[in-house]
């Protein structure tokens, strides 16, 4: 369990720091993933919190994982209303929201609503 805790938790701090970079005024270049497949990004220096409208899930051992993108109903330019995903099992690969819905119903992960991380990134497919 405390293998768990401490592989989640650096997870957590790889993307806040990704999140991080940006926010300090350097504009930084990762992928994040959107119906399995990973799609380029890059984070400007925008932070939006309590602002996010869409759902954006940060998976420990995963990254990003995206809802909605470019052409999907509901996107609105990756205004990202930040969720985090706990494991209660091993983890293993979440790469869509699918994925991360069904691990949640098996009781695999927590996801708790992370109001102030919300921040604008655009997804460049």
């Amino acid at each position: 369990m405390r293998r768990l805790l401490a592989s989640g938790t650096l997870a957590m701090v790889l993307l806040i720091s990704i999140a991080g970079g940006a926010l300090a005024g350097q504009p930084v270049k990762t992928t994040i993933w959107l119906d399995g497949v990973q799609v380029r990004t890059i984070l400007p220096p925008a932070v939006s919190p309590q602002d996010g409208t869409d759902p954006f899930y940060m998976v420990p051992g995963t990254g990003g994982v995206a809802a909605v993108g470019p052409g999907s109903a509901g996107y609105h330019g990756g205004h990202w209303q930040v969720y985090l995903v706990s494991w209660n099992v091993a983890p293993y690969q979440l790469t869509s929201v699918g994925a991360i819905s069904t691990a949640e119903a098996a009781g695999d992960i927590n996801i708790t609503r992370a109001a102030d991380l919300d921040f604008l990134c655009p997804i460049q497919r």
